[in-house]
């Protein structure tokens, strides 16, 4: 989910659907006649075809291109401007984090944005820093999130502005005293659906060679560099008659893979990439299935609250949607350039090309027409038959069936914003939302045959992402420790991962025999790190038992394969200190703030070891006021800075740090014990 990975927090609190219902919804929707039938290989999936970005298409699309760019895919991401901003930026409004004690103002210089964030205390600002926006996330029709860029590490900035209720706010997550500040990684995972697809820099997490600005034509079409030679060949097909399989033209799809374009990045949840996969390899024309799977908490209770961009698998659980696709199956018209045309899909109502700002409600009254219209033709006969509101009230409402049985609701994850719900039913009385809830099971959404591998590996990223219940560690075990077991080569590093999150280290050690194998197979870095990540708790799990020999040759091995990691650089030079290499230790701290200067454990860790080692108090004492230039509470760098003015004398300076290491953790005993030890002296 990508861009707001805290706000699925949320998601195991809500009235989700019942487990039975929705194994049917996707049992009789997933796995159908469309996704066996043979059809001719689209160009664009080739690995070989390359993409040519928008302004190619523009160049024969022209009309396309003038309203596709104004539909929320087309102003999903642009650099953080005047322009691009939906905000209010007149007045003095702040956000405040009452948990945090801190307080944010945008503000519009010229054409672009700048973001402080300070603290006051007795009407004085006691702290204050302030950054350069540089994108801007989402359309503007529910909000705009900022991102802004350390070197060419991408990062969420901890303000959003929320447009239909015109304020700003903490972004979705950030709430609630999950304030992550300036640190929450803008991953692959989250941009490649809120953007065009980026170029990552292999072996990072948030490194970026290239980012592109808007969802783009080739995210629906596929790359296009052989549809475009093919034109310029002369080669042309008639695509009233025909299918032109150098481009993918998601109507003409089967149903599965037709949806399957828009459940990319509209089933919002818990996404499990298949092995060898990355975010990047989906491409319109494939089964998503084939690249993720997309799991989702099932609870026994109500099915009134939705997530933002839930649209997909709402619509599955509508009536509708599975009445037309039955009938479809039942009675396909296979002699038809779109076969499926008479089934329920996305584009039954929205034209991707068009926004739906100017796209009026009788487009969506005449999609329900065309098939409830039928009714009147049978002998029914008025409309008033097929809607049980009053007449008065109906009429007043326009005849808005939309209004009625799909009605916007607040969403869960995303405050301050309400949305069109996607299952399309009667009206639910306040009565019927009353309920309990019951964990049921993780469910796949997009596919009702996922294995055993890529459940278990749900419920470790359920684990990991969501809810730390040791439960889904249990869980994910039953599914994991068979099907590992017969192909380790391939799968240890699941085991690993599992075992490393339960704290049995023991155990992650027992599994190196294996381990050393699959690591062996590493190429270098790439953009999946799962090689580097193996290697990385396998370094942990040795250092936990005091085994700094093989902690440090796997940490090495971690950033040999993820360099561009700070955490996986940074235990390697902890490691190294420890080991009494400390020259290597400086050094691999020293790259770390060259290359992310924003990482702040490297200036606390490299001061210590300066002071304690060097007695370089000076540029000690930079780097930690550096570390806390960054963050005022960060503990390491309190107590370090305390330690320094010990060192030099200061012994009231050191005892004001160690009480505001106290305010900040009541419960630090190290703070605690040498705030007595120095009042005692």
């Amino acid at each position: 989910m990508a861009l707001f990975r805290k706000a699925f927090l949320v998601v195991h609190r809500s009235k989700a659907v019942i487990l039975l219902s929705i194994l049917f919804f996707f049992s009789c929707s997933c796995e159908t006649r469309d996704s066996k039938e043979q059809i001719p290989k689209y160009a664009s999936l080739s690995d070989s075809t390359e993409y040519v970005g928008m302004q190619t298409c523009r160049q024969c699309h022209s009309d396309i291109y003038n309203t596709y760019i104004n539909t929320g895919m087309g102003q999903s991401f642009d650099y953080a401007t005047g322009k691009k901003s939906s905000a209010d930026f007149s007045g003095d409004a702040l956000v405040r984090d009452i948990h945090k004690n801190f307080l944010y103002h945008t503000e519009l210089k010229g054409d672009s944005l700048f973001l402080k964030e300070f603290r006051m205390s007795g009407g004085d600002t006691v702290y204050q820093s302030n950054r350069k926006l540089d994108y801007i996330v989402g359309s503007g029709q529910h909000t705009n999130s900022h991102l802004w860029l350390s070197g060419q590490y991408l990062y969420q900035a901890p303000v959003t502005f929320y447009t239909q209720k015109g304020i700003w706010d903490l972004p979705p997550g950030f709430e609630g005293g999950f304030n992550s500040r300036f640190g929450r990684k803008i991953e692959l995972e989250c941009i490649s659906c809120h953007n065009g697809l980026p170029k990552i820099v292999p072996g990072s997490q948030n490194k970026y060679e290239l980012i592109p600005n808007g969802i783009d034509c080739e995210r629906c079409h596929g790359p296009g560099k052989k549809h475009v030679d093919d034109k310029l060949k002369g080669i042309r097909i008639d695509t009233s008659k025909y299918i032109d399989y150098s481009i993918v033209n998601p109507s003409k799809l089967p149903i599965d893979l037709q949806l399957d374009v828009c459940q990319r990045c509209h089933i919002q949840g818990n996404a499990v990439l298949n092995e060898g996969k990355t975010f990047l390899d989906f491409r319109p024309g494939m089964k998503l299935s084939d690249v993720m799977n997309v799991f989702m908490p099932v609870y026994k209770g109500q099915e009134n609250e939705h997530i933002m961009a839930s649209h997909s698998e709402r619509m599955k659980m509508s009536e509708c949607y599975k009445v037309s696709i039955q009938s479809t199956h039942t009675n396909p018209k296979d002699n038809e350039l779109k076969p499926y045309k008479s089934a329920m899909t996305c584009i039954t109502c929205h034209n991707p090309h068009v926004s739906v700002k100017v796209t009026g409600f009788d487009n969506y009254n005449n999609a329900c027409n065309s098939c409830h219209g039928g009714a009147v033709a049978q002998g029914l006969k008025n409309h008033s038959v097929l809607c049980s509101m009053p007449e008065k009230d109906r009429l007043a409402a326009g005849n808005n069936c939309v209004s009625c049985h799909m009605k916007k609701n607040t969403t869960i994850d995303i405050p301050h914003v309400s949305s069109t719900d996607h299952f399309i039913r009667k009206p639910v009385n306040e009565k019927e939302k009353e309920s309990i809830r019951e964990f049921l099971a993780l469910v796949c959404i997009n596919n009702p045959n996922a294995d055993s591998i890529a459940t278990g590996k749900a419920y470790l990223s359920y684990f990991e992402k969501f809810v730390s219940n040791k439960v889904y560690l249990d869980s994910a075990e039953r599914y994991l420790i068979k099907p590992v077991m017969r192909m380790p080569e391939a799968y240890i590093h699941l085991l690993v991962r599992l075992y490393f999150l339960k704290n049995e280290y023991l155990k992650v050690k027992e599994l190196r025999r294996f381990a050393d194998k699959y690591l062996a197979r590493a190429k270098g870095p790439d953009v999946s790190n799962e090689h580097a990540w193996c290697a990385y708790r396998l370094g942990e799990s040795f250092y936990k038992s005091g085994d700094l020999i093989n902690s440090k040759m796997y940490f090495s091995l971690a950033v040999e394969l993820a360099p561009f990691i700070p955490e996986f650089r940074n235990k390697f030079a902890s490691v190294l200190h420890d080991a009494g290499k400390t020259e290597e230790s400086i050094k691999q701290y020293q790259i770390i703030i060259r290359e992310n200067p924003e990482y702040i454990s490297s200036y606390t860790s490299l001061g210590f070891i300066l002071l304690s080692e060097k007695s370089d108090a000076a540029k000690a004492e930079e780097l930690f006021n550096s570390a806390l230039k960054l963050d005022p509470d960060n503990v390491p760098a309190l107590l370090n800075m305390a330690g320094l003015k010990l060192y030099s004398g200061r012994k009231a300076e050191a005892l004001a740090l160690l009480g505001r290491v106290l305010q900040i953790d009541p419960k630090n005993s190290e703070a605690s014990a040498l705030k007595n030890k120095l009042k005692n002296n």
